[in-house]
Order: C-alpha cells, then sequence, then structure tokens
C-alpha cells in the first residue's frame, strides 16, 4: 500500500472509467471540429495578472480559490483557473488574429485548478472542454456556440439539461444599469466583503449564492430594463436562431456568470440531477477581454464545458455510454517458440489496426485464459507446439465459446475479416 494519496479535492482517472471521461471529451469536440474550430493547448500557469484582469480582482475565483505562487526567478505564476484568458492571450502572441481570417476559431481541452470546498460535482482539479470564437461581433456565432454544445450533449444521449440565457449588456448601457443597482445595494444588510464588491462589480453580488443575500435581492433593478437598442437587438437576434435551430432554451434575467468579462450574450446549461452543483457548462461573449490583458479591440465568444460534470450527469439520466472494446483480440501462447511466432502475430495484426493485447509473464493456460476473458477481448488466440507443427493457430470466440484452427500465414486477414 503506498504511502501517498492523491491530493484532497483531487481525483485519479483509471481505468475502465478513463474510458467514460475520453468519450466525453471527444463527443464535446467533434461538432467543434467539425464547425472549423481548431485545436490549441496553453500551459498549465500562466502569469497571475492575466487572471487578476480578465477573470476580475472581484471574483471568488481570484480573491480565494486561485493557486498562486512564485517562482525561485521571482515569477508570479498562478495555475489556470479557466481557460479563456489563457487562449485568448495564447492567440494575440501568435497574432492568429492578423491572419486575415476572423473569427480565429480554437478549441481546446485540459485541466484546471481552484482551491475550493471539496463536494460531489465541484473539485481543486478539474477537466473541461471549451471554444473560442475570437475577433468578430455576429449573433450568429453566439448562437453557432450554443447551438454545437447542445449538439454535444445530446449525442451522450443527455436530455435533462437545461440552457439558461441572458444579456449583460455593453460599455454603452451597462454603467448606467450599474449605478442604478450599486444604489440598491448600498442600502441592503451585507458583510464587508460583500460591501467592497459593491464599489468593484456590483453584479457579481447577484450571483452571491447565501441565501440570507438572496432574500435581499428581491426587487433588484433588472439589466434587462437598462439594455440599450443595439444590446436588445443583438440578443433577439440570438434568440430567433436558437429557435430556427430547434434548440430550447429559457430566458433567466438574473444569470450573471461567475467571470467579470463577460458582455452581452451570456449563458448556462444546467442539470437538475446533479443537485446544487448543477451547472454542467456554460459561457458567454467577452468583447473587451482583450483590451483588458493589453491586446486590441477583439469582440470574442466562447464557453467550457466541464467533463467531470457532464459524466455525472449521464450518471443521473442512467446513461452507460456504448464505449468499443479496448482490445478484440488476445494472444496465448504456450511454449517458448510459439511465444516468438504469436508475438510477431500480434505486431501485424496491431499494425493493420487490430486492438490486440498478449499473455506476458510466462502463464500457464488457464491463467492465460482468464487474462483473455478479464480483457474484453472478442477472440482468443492460442498456440501451442503441435499447432505450430501443423501451421494452424486456435481462434476461439469469447461470446459463443466455438473455437476454429486458422492457418498461421492467414491469421490476420482472418481476423480482420471477422472483426470488420
Amino acid at each position: 500500500m503506498s504511502t501517498f494519496q492523491a491530493p484532497k479535492g483531487t481525483y485519479d482517472l483509471l481505468p475502465p472509467d478513463s474510458a467514460t471521461f475520453l468519450a466525453v471529451r471527444e463527443a464535446i469536440a467533434a461538432p467543434l471540429k467539425n464547425s472549423g474550430y481548431g485545436y490549441v493547448e496553453t500551459p498549465g500557469f500562466e502569469n497571475v495578472e492575466l487572471f487578476a484582469r480578465g477573470v476580475g480582482e472581484s471574483t471568488d475565483i481570484v480573491t480565494k480559490e486561485m493557486y498562486a505562487f512564485e517562482t525561485k526567478g521571482g515569477d508570479k505564476l498562478a495555475l489556470r483557473p479557466e481557460g479563456t484568458a489563457s487562449v485568448l492571450r495564447a492567440a494575440l502572441e501568435a497574432n492568429l488574429h492578423k491572419a486575415g481570417n476572423l473569427p480565429v476559431k480554437l478549441w481546446y481541452s485540459g485541466s484546471y485548478y481552484r482551491y475550493e470546498r471539496p463536494q460531489k460535482g465541484r473539485y481543486r482539479h478539474f477537466s473541461q472542454v471549451g471554444a473560442e470564437a475570437i475577433g468578430a461581433e455576429d449573433p450568429a456565432l453566439d448562437a453557432e456556440l450554443i447551438i454545437l454544445a447542445d449538439q454535444a450533449y445530446r449525442s451522450l444521449g443527455l436530455r435533462n439539461f437545461r440552457i439558461l440565457l441572458n444579456s449583460l449588456g455593453d460599455k454603452e448601457c451597462r454603467p448606467v444599469y450599474r449605478e442604478a443597482l450599486q444604489g440598491f445595494l448600498r442600502d441592503l444588510d451585507l458583510d464587508e466583503d460583500t460591501r467592497r464588491r459593491i464599489e468593484i462589480n456590483p453584479l457579481r453580488v447577484l450571483d452571491d449564492k447565501r441565501s440570507e443575500v438572496q432574500k435581499q435581492l428581491v426587487g433588484a433593478p433588472l439589466l434587462r430594463d437598462y439594455l440599450c437598442d443595439a444590446c436588445k437587438a443583438y440578443h433577439e437576434e440570438v434568440r430567433e436562431l436558437l429557435k430556427a435551430a430547434g434548440v430550447a432554451f429559457e430566458d433567466d434575467e438574473k444569470l450573471v456568470r461567475g467571470l467579470d468579462y463577460y458582455t452581452r450574450t451570456t449563458f448556462e446549461f444546467v442539470h437538475d440531477g446533479l443537485g446544487s452543483q448543477s451547472a454542467v457548462g456554460g459561457g458567454g461573449r467577452y468583447d473587451g477581454l482583450s483590451e483588458m490583458i493589453g491586446g486590441p479591440a477583439l469582440p470574442s465568444v466562447g464557453w467550457a464545458l466541464g467533463v467531470d460534470r457532464t459524466v455525472l450527469a449521464l450518471e443521473a439520466e442512467g446513461i452507460t455510454l456504448d464505449l468499443p472494446a479496448t482490445t478484440s483480440v488476445f494472444a496465448v501462447p504456450i511454449g517458448e517458440e510459439a511465444r516468438r511466432r504469436l508475438f510477431g502475430v500480434v505486431t501485424e495484426l496491431r499494425r493493420v489496426g487490430v486492438a490486440t493485447d498478449f499473455a506476458y509473464g510466462g502463464k500457464g493456460l488457464k491463467a492465460s485464459m482468464k487474462a483473455a476473458n478479464r480483457s474484453g477481448a472478442r477472440y482468443a488466440l492460442v498456440l501451442g507446439e503441435r499447432d505450430l507443427a501443423e501451421g494452424v493457430a486456435q481462434l476461439k470466440d469469447m461470446e459463443s465459446g466455438e473455437q476454429e484452427a486458422v492457418a498461421l500465414d492467414t491469421l490476420v486477414t482472418t481476423l480482420r475479416s471477422k472483426l470488420a
């Protein structure tokens, strides 16, 4: 027994469960790959200021949850708590926005880190798949991303999720709303930390989950009543495009999301089977983020979907994914000469794309056949000295139990045809 354990709030992905996580990642990425999004991968840590400026100094992520540290060289870094700021930083650094083909459409997959109180559906290390469309202001782009996320979830068989939709306005109309909201909030009975938040970003107070705060927010000004005509028209176009695509959504005027950079369209995917941690993903438009981190004006939109939360949603709906067997053929040699010959056959099978494993360690026939059964292979390929002398191997169908002799020089073609 190892004396070491995974850190609190983290988890290890191990077979066979890891196969489900991989399948979820691939299902979320598939519609993106089919829609012009290219893969991007960024470092697991960044300059701490990238997140302080982009995510927002008043957010819980930056003030309470970010893993920040100083290197031996004096650099102040942070493990990435989210993906958007890192992806935008990478795109700006590589000048992708200057290539003349906007929007720059990128997708990513990776691990993220937040110091939170561990509970089911909320971990200190978690996995997300995300997508960003950088450099274009177009309601069709917002709608596209929501539709692609909806498509990904439905391809997994999920049905009991809801899409919440709202508009947070822009730099023209949000300041007016901000002032009205601050006036309302200053009269409430709130703690000092929350009062400081009122002055930095009052919209964050609306996202406070504490019941004692939510009770006082009844009657708070609603952003929808302050939207300028341009934002109203933009939001209505997003709504109409979603309706035309047959994607159901719910208008939620209180939806804020937990990051400061959002403007206009904001949305969240929630699953009612997950209890308090009901959000499985979300995103929105962030037209000012590029300028916040020192880049040019680049209106953009994106989302991130939680792989961990999506797996929990599948479990809540009782969905078991139809995953391909990791091993199709399991080779069992009996004797040293048969071992060398059969290992060559295994190598050939793998080269032509047949998933094949081998009985290593010189086990006897009984133990090797148990290993073949545990592997989930459809066929066991047994080669003994007598078989070798006759130029055949025994091919056993692990489902039916039927066994037949197959010529050694036709094994590869025979197995390929049977598994086709």
